[in-house]
């Protein structure tokens, strides 16, 4: 028994390796030696057969369909075309696959990245300076339109000043042609209704102001002026004299105060009749409107003072300097 073992170790592999010698020449020489090789063929099962049976191994596949029959040949190409199948299936590394990257790779990388990123920061720096630029002169613009403006201002500003001396002016000689002329001033009556801080401010555009009498000459002056301009009728005219700042303290325009006064009073009774002790209904004595009345009106045909509302609208007369 022990010799058979023997026997079997130093044949079957000899027999193995010249099994798969003959299988190798098979697919070389397939055609070519046809009967030849389905005889080695057969011999070579036959052999294992023996060998197999001399040493008690279990019977394989091959015992079903041995390598001489069509079966048995159908079998084993199909095996050896599945380990090709499976020898073409497992991955083989190919010499064309890209390599891994190196570090050297990884920083030429970051560093051609940030390249694009410089590039990018640099052509907004551009825009940006541009655009600085573009504000500078709108800036600029700006500037040179607020100090046209401010040209234009002070020209307007010059050219309305120019035009009040020049309405000044023509008030003062208007008022001086068509008015009265007394001494170094003269007196025009206009026949507009105002109240009688509007008649001021309408004189004082003018070059003038309120009539404002000094004394009892131009007071009868200007009598005679408003009567004639105004007969036959009796019209209040505003002067420039007023109690506002206190009540019974008469001044001027100008802040003198008034020096005399020409007050209305009612009409005395004639000789040897009885005096009356009510005031008269229509002509009281003036003043006597209290604080409720506070500027005073020449009257036209016999020129004396009344209190008047400040508020009601009257003619008023202006005086002019010459």
């Amino acid at each position: 028994m022990q010799a058979a073992w023997l026997l079997g170790a130093l044949v079957v592999p000899q027999l193995l390796s010249f099994g798969h010698g003959a299988r190798g020449a098979e697919r070389e020489w397939e055609g070519v030696w046809g009967g030849a090789q389905e005889e080695e063929r057969e011999r070579e099962a036959l052999m294992l057969k023996h060998l197999q049976e001399a040493l008690g191994l279990p019977a394989g596949r091959g015992d079903e369909n041995p390598p001489g029959t069509v079966e048995g040949k159908e079998d084993w190409e199909m095996e050896e075309d599945q380990g090709e199948e499976e020898e073409e299936a497992t991955p083989t590394p190919s010499s064309s696959s890209s390599p891994s990257p190196t570090p050297e790779d990884t920083v030429t990388y970051i560093l051609g990245r940030l390249a694009g990123l410089d590039a990018g920061l640099h052509q907004l720096h551009v825009r940006l300076h541009a655009l600085d630029t573009r504000v500078v002169e709108l800036t600029q613009g700006l500037r040179q339109l607020r100090n046209a403006a401010g040209d234009t201002r002070d020209a307007l500003q010059a050219l309305q000043e120019a035009q009040g001396r020049a309405e000044r002016e023509h008030g003062r000689l208007e008022g001086c042609l068509k008015g009265l002329r007394l001494g170094h001033k003269c007196f025009l009556l206009s026949r507009d209704f105002e109240a009688q801080a509007a008649a001021q401010a309408r004189c004082t555009a003018r070059g003038g102001s309120l009539a404002q009498p000094a004394d009892r000459q131009q007071m009868e002056a200007l009598t005679r002026y408003l009567r004639a301009a105004l007969a036959p009728y009796n019209w209040p005219v505003w002067l420039g004299v007023h109690d506002r700042r206190a009540e019974g303290l008469y001044l001027f325009e100008n802040g003198q105060r008034v020096s005399f006064f020409a007050w209305h009073r009612a009409p005395r009774p004639e000789p040897g009749a009885r005096p009356s002790s009510t005031p008269h209904p229509l002509s009281p004595d003036q003043p006597n409107g209290g604080t409720l009345e506070n500027c005073v009106a020449q009257a036209s045909d016999d020129g004396s003072w009344w209190d008047h509302d400040c508020q009601r609208r009257l003619y008023y007369v202006c005086e002019f300097p010459f």
